[in-house]
C-alpha cells in the first residue's frame, strides 16, 4: 500500500477484524499494552476498542511524553522564568501541564514569565540569537524522537558560541521505561501483560533491536505499529498469533518507516550529546533507573539546572486525580471520578487530559459523552 487512505480502507478492516476474531482463543483473555499515546488516540478515534473480541483488551500505557513529565521538573521550569530573568522555550502542549500548587507555565506566563511556544529547538536558537542580553532555556522534553532535535541545537550553540542558551533536559528512553512497567506490575493476575505495541516514531529512530532484551527476559511479545487503523489491527492480530504459538519476539509491522537499526545518524549525535542518567523522575512510574539523559561533560556548560543551580524537588500528585494509575495501565481514564466532571480539556487536572496523546484526552474526544459531558465541552 502507497496512501494513507489505503490504510484506512472499510473492507481491509473488516478482514482484519475477522482474522483477530478467528485467531482469539475464546477460551482466554488476551491483554496487550499499546505503549505510545499516540496509539491510544489511534484507538480512540476509529471506534477499534468497540470492535475487538470481549477478550481482547487494550491496556493504555505511559508512553506521552508530556504526560510523563514529573511536577518537579515543571516546577523548575516555572521557577527559571520567574526567579532567574531567562526567556524559556517550550513546546505547547507543556505550557498548559499542571504543576504544583495549581500553577502551569500559561499561568507563569500571566504572572510575568516570559515564556514562549516553539516549534522547533532551533527557534529557541533564534531567539538567543536576537536576544544576547537575556539567558534563553529550551525545556527539552521527549521521548527518543525529540531528542535527536535537541541535540543538533546544542551542538549549533556551541559552533555558534552562544553565551546565553542552555537546555533544561527532561528527555526520557522507552525501553527502560517498559522494563520498569514489568519490574513494578501489581501480582494480581487480572493486570497481566501478553504482549506491547511498540511505538511507531520513537522506533524510527532507535529501531526495532532495542526491544529485543526485553522480549527476551519477560517472554512477551513486541510489535511496533505504524498509526492508522489498519497498522493497529493488525499488529493485534500479529500479537495473537504470537501469544498462542507461546513466541516473544520483537516484530516490525510498521516496516515503510522502521528497520532494525534505527536512523544510524540521529543516534550517533545523541550519543555524542547525551550520556544516561542515574535515575529520573516520571509522573507515575515514580524513580526509574537509567530511564533519561543528561548533557556530556563537553557539553556541560549548556545544562541549565548546572548554570542556574536548579534543584528538583519531588512533588505528589493530586491525590484524586488517576493519572498516575492510567499511565502504569492499572485504570482506565473513565474509573477516574474527576474524568468529565472537573477534570476537562479546558480545565484539566490531570496531564493525561492536557496532551494530544494523553489518554483521558483522547476518551474525552472520541469517547462516547454522558448528557453532563455535553453540557461541559
Amino acid at each position: 500500500m502507497k496512501y494513507v487512505t489505503e490504510y484506512r480502507d472499510p473492507a481491509k478492516a473488516r478482514a482484519l477484524i475477522e482474522a483477530i476474531a478467528k485467531e482469539a482463543h475464546p477460551d482466554r483473555q488476551y491483554r496487550f499494552m499499546e505503549f505510545c499515546g499516540g496509539h491510544t488516540h489511534v484507538l480512540s478515534r476509529w471506534g477499534l476498542l468497540s470492535i475487538l473480541p470481549p477478550n481482547v483488551k487494550m491496556i493504555h500505557g505511559p508512553g506521552c511524553p508530556v504526560c510523563v513529565l514529573p511536577i518537579g521538573r515543571i516546577d523548575m521550569a516555572i521557577d527559571l522564568a520567574l526567579n532567574h530573568d531567562v526567556i524559556l522555550c517550550t513546546y505547547a502542549d507543556t505550557l498548559r501541564v499542571p504543576a504544583s500548587r495549581s500553577q502551569s507555565l500559561f499561568q507563569c506566563r500571566a504572572a510575568g514569565g516570559d515564556v514562549r511556544m516553539v516549534y522547533s529547538p532551533m527557534d529557541a536558537i533564534e531567539i538567543a540569537k536576537s536576544n544576547p542580553e537575556k539567558q534563553v532555556v529550551f525545556f527539552a522534553i521527549g521521548f527518543e524522537t525529540t531528542t535527536p532535535p535537541t541535540a543538533v541545537a546544542v551542538k549549533t550553540a556551541k559552533a555558534l558560541k552562544l553565551t546565553n542558551f542552555s537546555i533544561l533536559a527532561s528527555h526520557v528512553l522507552t525501553p527502560a521505561a517498559m522494563e520498569h512497567i514489568m519490574i513494578t506490575k501489581p501480582s494480581d493476575e487480572s493486570l497481566r501483560l501478553d504482549g506491547v505495541v511498540g511505538p511507531a516514531h520513537v522506533s524510527t529512530v532507535i529501531g526495532s533491536k532495542p526491544y529485543e532484551p526485553f522480549c527476551q527476559k519477560w517472554k512477551i511479545p513486541v510489535v511496533i505499529a505504524g498509526f492508522e487503523p489498519l497498522d493497529m489491527l493488525e499488529a493485534i492480530r500479529m500479537l495473537i498469533v504470537q501469544v498462542n504459538e507461546k513466541r516473544a519476539e520483537v516484530e516490525n509491522e510498521f516496516v515503510r518507516a522502521v528497520t532494525a537499526e534505527g536512523n544510524q545518524i540521529a543516534k550517533a549525535l545523541v550519543d555524542e550529546i547525551f550520556e544516561v542518567r542515574d535515575q529520573f523522575d516520571w509522573r507515575g512510574l515514580g524513580s526509574v533507573p537509567a530511564s533519561a539523559l543528561k548533557l556530556r561533560e563537553a557539553y556541560h556548560a549548556y545544562d541549565a539546572e548546572a548554570r542556574f543551580g536548579l534543584v528538583e524537588r519531588q512533588v505528589p500528585d493530586n491525590r484524586a486525580c488517576a493519572c498516575g494509575a492510567i499511565l502504569r495501565g492499572e485504570k482506565a481514564p473513565r474509573d477516574c471520578k474527576l474524568f468529565g466532571k472537573v477534570c476537562t480539556p479546558s480545565h484539566p487536572i490531570g496531564a493525561c487530559m492536557v496532551s494530544s496523546e494523553g489518554a483521558c484526552a483522547a476518551y474525552w474526544r472520541y469517547g462516547p459523552k454522558t448528557q453532563k459531558d455535553k453540557e461541559l465541552v
